[in-house]
């Protein structure tokens, strides 16, 4: 049984070691560090309340990383490169947001205006990480020719 567990625990970090080194799982990997680090800043603040954002974002960022390394996007149904999409758009324009106020209302705050700024990288993570998954649907997507002769 302690083999059986060993072997699967060894089989897991092979997975996370050799998606982390693709360019999907990097982009994950950092937007979860990044959410990470704009969680400690907004928490050390005096409005903790835009720390709600991180915490969402980096939960998304998880579960998306652990479902594409353990490859569980074959077998769950699921459209994973529109919701992976979406999750990546919709975390951009909410940082970008959200750091906006917090960089500019944060006069005296200097944690606040570090999550801030941390924000802002975080928005531009996410933009170019939805930039390349629309670049995958824009590839991936099936077109026909129109007929080009004049016969009705």
């Amino acid at each position: 049984m302690a083999d059986t567990e060993a072997s699967v625990a060894a089989g897991c970090l092979e997975n996370l070691k050799g998606y982390v080194k693709t360019r999907k799982g990097t982009i994950l990997a950092a937007e979860i560090l990044i959410s990470f680090i704009i969680l400690i800043c907004y928490a050390a603040s005096l409005y903790g309340g835009y720390s709600a954002v991180a915490i969402c974002e980096m939960v998304f960022a998880i579960i998306f990383f652990v479902v594409f390394m353990m490859e569980m996007d074959k077998s769950i149904k699921i459209n994973w490169i529109w919701s992976d999409f979406i999750r990546a758009t919709i975390g951009a324009a909410l940082y970008l947001i959200t750091s906006l106020i917090c960089v500019i209302g944060g006069a005296g705050d200097g944690a606040r205006i570090a999550g801030g700024v941390f924000g802002l990288l975080a928005g531009i993570l996410f933009a170019y990480d939805a930039y390349t998954i629309f670049l995958v649907i824009k590839s991936t997507r099936q077109h026909t020719a129109a007929p080009t002769d004049d016969r009705v």
